[in-house]
Formats: structure tokens, sequence, C-alpha cells
């Protein structure tokens, strides 16, 4: 029992040795890591070996190229940002009650609602807490997610992907939207009737690496058409996505409300296929272990609040919105 109480207190985790390592990945080698923390090569070579030492395992690869990670250190350089990012936000919450210093916020955003509710959203926020630094992605869910699961992104609003584990994230749903089948306008195939008329075209998709699968049954497998996948291009900005649309005639999936937006909606157009797809849920996305600050609260607030107020308007171009979603809270 003492033996094992001993192994376990040597092997206990100290901030300086999780902070050399943070920064040895970050800068790619111990003399910019050096420089990063304001300390000596030797500091930061000594936190290492004490690292490995107290593991008792071999997580650092040395070579002439600089420092890379073995299996084991890439799993605990996960959680090694996660808690520098996690006592960055505790340090950052208690300067703002002592009116110390300003805060920061973190967000991804997926495309449509950057096109639609967001700006009147962050004006709103800016009213009410115009001592916050706030830092937005454009994000499609596959760039949020890893910076979710390191915390350096605060929280997300956007779809919750199939491989988004519940035991890692938490989602509160907001709305439903419609998805639809995007070309460009005067594309041939703009009046197919269904998805077997496309399968000859080329495509553009946004997909996290392990939701491909997941993709192709909800886009095709389940309707008994079968695509070659070298005709599928997958972009990772939605700039280059709309490019590959109006300029090399692909075929998309989208939002349908992308359809009656800036800039989208005298380009493109909706294909009015027989197959349906299932609504999708735009989601305010966390870790479940993380806490969300006062300032990601009042950003949420803000959100929802001129979400609410369009789904009531009577203007044309919110009932046109408003036609493709379903308002859940």
């Amino acid at each position: 029992m003492m033996t094992t109480k001993r192994c376990h207190m040597r092997r206990k985790l100290k901030l300086h040795q999780i902070q050399a390592m943070v920064a040895s990945a970050e800068t790619g080698s111990i003399r910019g890591a050096a420089r990063s923390l304001g300390i000596s090569q030797a500091a930061v070579t000594r936190a290492l070996r004490e690292l490995e030492a107290a593991q008792q395992l071999p997580l650092l690869i040395r070579s002439p190229a600089g420092l890379s990670f073995t299996e084991y250190g890439k799993v605990l350089l996960a959680h090694a940002r996660l808690v520098l990012n996690q006592l960055h936000q505790a340090q950052s919450e208690l300067d703002q009650l002592r009116g110390q210093a300003e805060g920061r916020l973190c967000v991804g955003i997926t495309p449509w609602v950057m096109l639609t509710f967001l700006p009147e959203a962050v004006l709103q926020f800016r009213q009410r807490m115009p001592e916050v630094r706030l830092e937005l992605f454009e994000s499609l869910m596959p760039v949020a997610q890893p910076l979710l699961r390191d915390g350096s992104m605060d929280f997300a609003i956007g779809p919750l992907l199939p491989s988004m584990a519940a035991q890692e994230f938490t989602c509160e749903a907001v709305l439903n939207y419609e998805t639809t089948v995007l070309v460009r306008r005067g594309h041939p195939r703009q009046k197919a009737r269904s998805i077997h008329d496309l399968l000859d075209q080329d495509w553009v998709l946004n997909y996290a690496p392990d939701g491909y699968d997941a993709l192709m049954d909800y886009l095709f497998w389940r309707h008994d058409a079968r695509i070659d996948e070298k005709r599928i291009v997958l972009a990772q900005s939605v700039t280059m996505l709309q490019s590959m649309v109006e300029h090399a005639s692909m075929c998309t999936w989208c939002p349908t409300i992308l359809s009656v937006v800036p800039p989208f909606h005298d380009r493109v157009v909706a294909v009015p296929l027989i197959e349906q797809f299932e609504p999708r849920q735009l989601c305010v996305i966390t870790r479940r272990s993380s806490t969300l600050s006062r300032a990601a609260v009042c950003f949420i607030d803000c959100l929802l609040q001129v979400i609410r107020r369009h789904s009531r308007s009577a203007k044309k171009e919110d009932q046109q919105l408003f036609n493709t979603l379903t308002l859940l809270v």
C-alpha cells in the first residue's frame, strides 16, 4: 500500500513541467520554449526530464529537426494545454471581478450565423461588456472541435457532430435548420429532381475526419445512391466551398438559409430534390468539464435575444430566414 502511494506521489504533475511541455510543443524547440517562458534552456530541459522521469514513460522525441512527441506525450500534451487554458480563464475571471484587467472570450461561429445574426449580437455584447476582448472564429465544426477540446475556444455555435462524444461535450439546442443541395445559378442540373441525377457531378463538402461515413449515409447511401468518392472535394472554409460552387460548377450540401442571404442568395439555388434531409440542430457547444465565464453567458444571451427578435419580425427578409428555421428556445 505504501509503495503504491509513493508511486502516485512521484507521478504527480507539476505546473512548471506542463508549462515547459506546452511551450516546447508550440515553439518546436527547447530554445524557443525557454524564450517563450522567460527562463533558461537548462531549466526547460530539466523540467521535461523531470516530467518523463515522474511518469516513467517516453514523452518526447528529440532530433536535429526539433522536438516531437510520442503517443504518450500527445495524450499528456492535450490535457496540459487544457489545464493551462483553464488556469488562464480562471485568472482572467478573477481579474475582471477585481476590475484590474480585460477579459478575453473566444467563440466559434458557424458561417451562416455569421452572415445573419452575429453582427447585431456582437454590437449588443460590446455595449454590455466593452472591456472584454472578443475573438471570433468563422468556424466549421471540424475546425472548432480541436480548439474546444484543448480549451483554446470557450464555446462554439454550430451543429453537434456525431464524432463529438457526449461524454466530452455538452450541447444546448437553439434551433432547427433545414439543409439542401445547392448549385450555382444557371447550373445545368439546377432543376434535377433526384440525388441520383447528381452522382456524375463533382461535389465540394465539409466534414470531420471521422465524419465521412455519417455524411455519405445522410446524403447518398440511405437513398440507395452510390457516388465515386473521387468526385468529392473536402473544403476547410466556406470561402473555398463558395468558390468551388460558383466557379467550378460543383454541387454542395448546406443549410438552406444560405440560399436566401448575401452573398449567396443571387448566386446559388437550391435543387428541388424529392429526397428529404432531416433538419439539423444549431447548438451552443461546450466542453463538459468547463464552466462558462460571465462573458460567455452574456454573449450567448445577446445572440439568443437577437434570434428571438428576428423570429418575431414581420419584415420580408426575416420571414424568409425563418421559413428555413424553427426556434427551440
